[in-house]
């Protein structure tokens, strides 16, 4: 039985907002849990609330609710991303919370809530239609399936990567309905040449004590699957010990459930090189932006390639250097903001090479002023007026 919409309590507004210029913008995506899309959403929708418009978010639920509410947005807990036939259930409530509330934007993130948004965007008669965006945050596989994140009126493309991809597959997609934003970083949040608390560092310590006197420090921040290039970390950080450098290899991110066997073969290769002393698997960590603080060098070494190397400006951001496969977006970030961080794909002996160089040499890391976070979100709340005033107006 589908759920009503739910009745949403009148929000205060600054006496300067009209009810003209003032947005009501519905953003859909499968769960409010970590990762790039939700928190892409969140700072969206924040920032929608420190403008006077209003917002509303549609997914499952997920620790990061607490902090969607608490930044002014209204949240609705559907579970719109199972891939069941039973998600298509939320188009009649989805299709009524957009005549409701006057919506003036749709805002689809992923592609089952994307189905289930333009469904419902669809039904609607012409006059109640918000104005419909989609975001392509990832290389999809190419099929019908994926082809709904073709089917927005604006095409968000979080890279130059992305926004080639589109129009390599989806040839009936006009160039002109791609608008490319870059995801962006918060300098605040990863600050140039930021150091760690005295009280982190001893915690840090504690929790890996075989850690306290290991120099050089090299990190892969990367979950444990097989497209992150784990394999190919450990091949090199094998090859620099050949060379008398006895670099310490530092893993962070977290078993994958269903990749248990990848996970346990990369262990299985830390006692075949003899690695065994020389790397820490760290797990899941808040505390990224102190890890990549510590470390001499940072990786990114994804194959196939990735959308946008959003580890790869993390790490820039607060002046680390980062070397990494020249592929995707991870290439097209290293050559704005570290080109000679930028090696061939599946190379260990220039990955070698070029670590070897930036030890013995630290490259200077320019401050980040492409990939930010404020930059991101004028263009995107730009991109909403601009639709929704057309809408206005015709």
């Amino acid at each position: 039985m589908s759920a009503p919409p739910p009745n949403f309590p009148p929000t205060s507004l600054p006496a300067a907002s009209s009810r003209k210029q003032r947005l009501t913008v519905v953003q859909i995506l499968p769960a409010l849990n970590s990762g790039g899309v939700e928190r892409g959403t969140l700072e969206v929708a924040s920032e929608l609330v420190r403008r006077g418009h209003r917002s509303i978010v549609i997914a499952a639920p997920g620790r990061l609710a607490k902090e969607l509410t608490q930044a002014g947005s209204q949240y609705v807990p559907w579970p719109v991303g199972k891939k069941s036939p039973l998600t298509f259930k939320w188009i009649g409530p989805l299709r009524r919370l957009l005549i409701g509330e006057k919506a003036d934007i749709l805002h689809a993130r992923s592609r089952v809530p994307a189905w289930v948004a333009y469904l419902a965007w669809r039904s609607l008669p012409a006059k109640h239609r918000p104005r419909f965006i989609t975001t392509v945050h990832a290389l999809y596989s190419v099929s019908a399936y994926s082809g709904i994140m073709m089917r927005g009126e604006k095409l968000i493309a979080v890279s130059k990567t992305v926004h080639q991809y589109i129009l390599d597959n989806y040839p009936r997609v006009d160039p002109a309905d791609i608008e490319l934003i870059y995801r962006g970083i918060d300098p605040l949040e990863f600050p140039y040449g930021h150091h760690p608390e005295p009280e982190w560092i001893k915690q840090w310590h504690q929790e890996f004590p075989q850690l306290r006197h290991k120099r050089p420090l090299l990190t892969l921040p990367a979950r444990l699957t097989r497209r992150k290039g784990h394999r190919d970390f450990l091949k090199m950080l094998a090859q620099l010990h050949q060379q008398g450098i006895e670099a310490h290899g530092v893993i962070v991110g977290g078993e994958d459930p269903k990749r248990r066997a990848y996970a346990q073969q990369v262990r299985q290769d830390v006692i075949d090189l003899n690695l065994t002393n020389h790397v820490t698997f760290t797990g899941d960590r808040s505390d990224v932006r102190d890890i990549y603080a510590m470390s001499d060098i940072v990786y990114c070494l994804s194959n196939p390639a990735e959308s946008f190397g959003r580890t790869v400006v993390e790490a820039l951001t607060i002046g680390t250097p980062v070397i990494g496969y020249d592929l995707g977006g991870v290439g097209e970030t290293l050559s704005e903001l570290l080109p000679n961080g930028r090696v061939p794909t599946g190379d260990i002996q220039a990955l070698t090479d070029r670590t070897m160089r930036f030890l013995d040499h630290r490259p200077h890391v320019l401050p980040n002023t492409i990939f930010t976070r404020e930059a991101m979100l004028d263009h995107t709340l730009a991109l909403y007026k601009d639709m929704a005033a057309e809408n206005r107006n015709s």
